[in-house]
């Protein structure tokens, strides 16, 4: 076992443009550790910011040994956790079943139609934790030693999601019937959403679960 420690042993520099985000794992916020620290800390930070570069070194955490990249945020640098090359796997060994698909130039136009329709601004404030909701929910209720809601009498999923495919499909006989497409108009409250299938392979369902596995291997502890 390894002690951890408060120090980064950094290996080299590199391009932060070449840094895969697949062996990306868990960011951290780096900050100097004292008023003498200070100077040193900013012009290593410029330095990273005026090459474009990436500090890639070594820390050792929760008794194990990680590989952490630490690149320039603001006034501070923020160092994520990499994953080893072992923990990733392969884009190959998933995508090399995927068949090559001719595209229709008219489903390719609808499809870019809908993106444009849904584009927005990254938000992470936006993003709701409906697990962590309703975690909160159930503990306020036995707090207050009220009933909980049975499984069966939960709101079902969504009746009103729509196939992408069918959707373009209809949308494609749309366009041709019209003699000129109306403005996209902004989406209206209670509008389905879009559901974008991910089959098998001809394995069944089984091939099927691995479609969805996670590009890196998680390790236990």
């Amino acid at each position: 076992m390894l002690e951890s420690t408060h120090t980064i042993e950094i290996d080299q520099f590199v391009p932060f443009t070449q840094i895969d985000k697949r062996y990306y794992d868990q960011p951290y916020y780096i900050v100097p550790n004292d008023d003498v620290g200070v100077e040193a800390f900013a012009v290593i930070r410029e330095a990273m910011v005026g090459k474009g570069m990436a500090a890639i070194g070594r820390i050792v955490m929760s008794k194990r040994e990680r590989i952490i990249a630490i690149e320039p945020h603001g006034k501070g640098l923020i160092g994520t956790t990499l994953h080893y090359s072992y923990e990733v796997r392969k884009a190959s060994d998933y995508f090399d079943d995927i068949p090559d698909v001719k595209i229709a130039p008219d489903m390719l136009k609808l499809a870019q139609h809908i993106v444009e329709q849904k584009e927005g601004e990254f938000e992470p404030e936006s993003f709701e934790d409906h697990y962590e909701e309703a975690l909160i929910e159930v503990i306020k209720k036995k707090q207050a030693h009220q009933p909980l809601q049975k499984s069966a009498d939960r709101p079902s999923a969504p009746k009103n999601v729509v196939n992408l495919m069918d959707a373009l499909r209809k949308s494609l006989g749309n366009e041709k019937a019209k003699p000129a497409a109306k403005k996209a108009k902004k989406r209206a409250q209670g509008q389905g959403e879009m559901l974008l299938p991910i089959s098998g392979s001809n394995k069944g369902k089984a091939a099927a679960k691995e479609a969805a596995k996670p590009a890196a291997r998680r390790k236990a502890g």
